[in-house]
């Protein structure tokens, strides 16, 4: 068995710290071709989470994912298999949003620069992120993917979905005394035993296609809902630090796109 390989292997075997999606069931194949597993190193040890691909050199995931070291594998679907369409990739650079408050979970955002280009086919894509003047409303229907324990001791090394709503803010509010409407997102039935959760950190909330929301945290014992971080709110953070860490060609490319774009009179 290949060293990564044991060291998920390992992971999974942890118990909680590996995390899981309660309620869900197992995805198809890679129906989810943005999502990335995380194995992250650092002084305490050896963690996972997900994260996703929302360029062909950047992953997103949770701010309180960060590490010393952070290894991304694309296109899995078992993460305890070596299967062809897997992508491993190390991380050139980490980059946690400046206002990270640990102690309150606020901001709980990062964007991963990947040391390489992914190639991009049926198993691994970007996802699309959120335009500005589209708000997610109570009731949405949404999903969640990750890997990890599906019961407090039970694990699996496949794939899980699970279709979560959005609810109205006051669920969170009342329940997280930290919660902020402003950028954070309160999703899941509190009547349906239906819930992201630790471990499934940092891997996204897609509705209609597009990446809403990231695992953040909630109950400790799973019970929806659980608060996720509003991309939305954060879209000229990851405008700006993406092109300010491009290639100097993508750079380039950027700039004569938005000169051709102002040139034909939209904003």
């Amino acid at each position: 068995m290949q060293p990564l390989l044991l060291l998920v292997t390992f992971i999974l075997l942890q118990g909680d710290e590996a995390g899981k999606i309660i309620g869900g069931r197992e995805a198809r194949p890679h129906s989810y071709p943005y999502m990335a597993f995380l194995l992250i190193q650092s002084p305490e040890g050896l963690s996972a989470c997900g994260g996703f691909l929302v360029r062909e050199d950047f992953v997103m995931t949770a701010a309180h994912c960060l590490g010393g070291s952070i290894n991304v594998t694309l296109g899995a679907h078992n993460i305890q298999r070596q299967e062809r369409t897997q992508q491993h990739i190390t991380v050139l650079r980490a980059v946690p949003h400046p206002n990270y408050n640990p102690q309150i979970i606020r901001n709980d955002i990062m964007l991963l620069q990947l040391s390489r280009q992914i190639r991009r086919n049926r198993a691994v894509q970007p996802v699309a992120l959120p335009q500005a003047s589209k708000r997610l409303q109570p009731g949405d229907l949404c999903t969640v993917a990750g890997w990890g324990r599906v019961s407090p001791s039970r694990g699996t090394n496949v794939l899980q979905e699970v279709q979560l709503r959005v609810q109205r803010d006051q669920k969170c509010s009342g329940r997280f005394e930290s919660f902020s409407s402003e950028t954070q997102i309160c999703v899941g039935n509190p009547r349906e035993r239906k819930s992201a959760f630790r471990g499934d950190s940092g891997g996204p909330l897609v509705c209609n296609n597009v990446a809403q929301g990231i695992v953040s945290y909630g109950d400790s014992n799973g019970t929806p809902p659980a608060v996720f971080t509003r991309i939305q709110s954060f879209m000229p953070w990851i405008k700006r630090t993406m092109r300010r860490l491009a290639p100097r060609h993508r750079r380039t490319a950027d700039s004569l796109s938005r000169a051709q774009t102002n040139s034909r009179g939209f904003p």
